[in-house]
C-alpha cells in the first residue's frame, strides 16, 4: 500500500484539477451583472435569436464561460419532437452551433 499511494496521488490531483476546470457554469447573479455591464446580451434577446435559427420550444438553457468568452447554450424541441442544441456567443448573439441532439 505504501508503494501504491505515491502513484495514486498524482492521478487524484490530475482528476481534481480537471474537475475544477470543467466547472464553468455562470451563476445567475454573475450573469445579471454581465448584462448590466453590457458584456452579454439579455436572455430574452438570446432566446429570440435562438428561436429564429431553430423554431420550437426552449426546454433548457445555461450560460457558460468557455475559452475566454461567454457561451449561451439552448436546447430547443422542434415541433416534430426532435431536440436541437444551439450555442450562441452571449456577447453578440452569433450562432456558434446549431445541431440536432443525438
Amino acid at each position: 500500500m505504501k508503494k501504491l499511494l505515491p502513484l495514486l496521488f498524482p492521478l487524484l490531483l490530475a482528476v481534481s484539477a480537471t474537475t475544477v476546470q470543467a466547472d464553468d457554469d455562470v451563476r445567475l447573479d454573475e450573469a445579471n451583472r454581465l448584462m448590466q455591464e453590457g458584456k452579454i446580451q439579455s436572455f430574452d434577446s438570446l432566446n429570440e435569436k435562438a428561436l429564429k435559427a431553430r423554431a420550437g420550444e426552449i426546454t433548457d438553457s445555461e450560460l457558460e464561460q468557455e475559452h475566454g468568452r461567454y457561451v449561451y447554450k439552448v436546447e430547443v424541441r422542434y415541433a416534430q419532437g426532435a431536440d436541437w442544441d444551439l450555442e450562441l456567443d452571449a456577447s453578440n448573439g452569433e450562432i456558434l452551433q446549431n445541431r440536432q441532439d443525438d
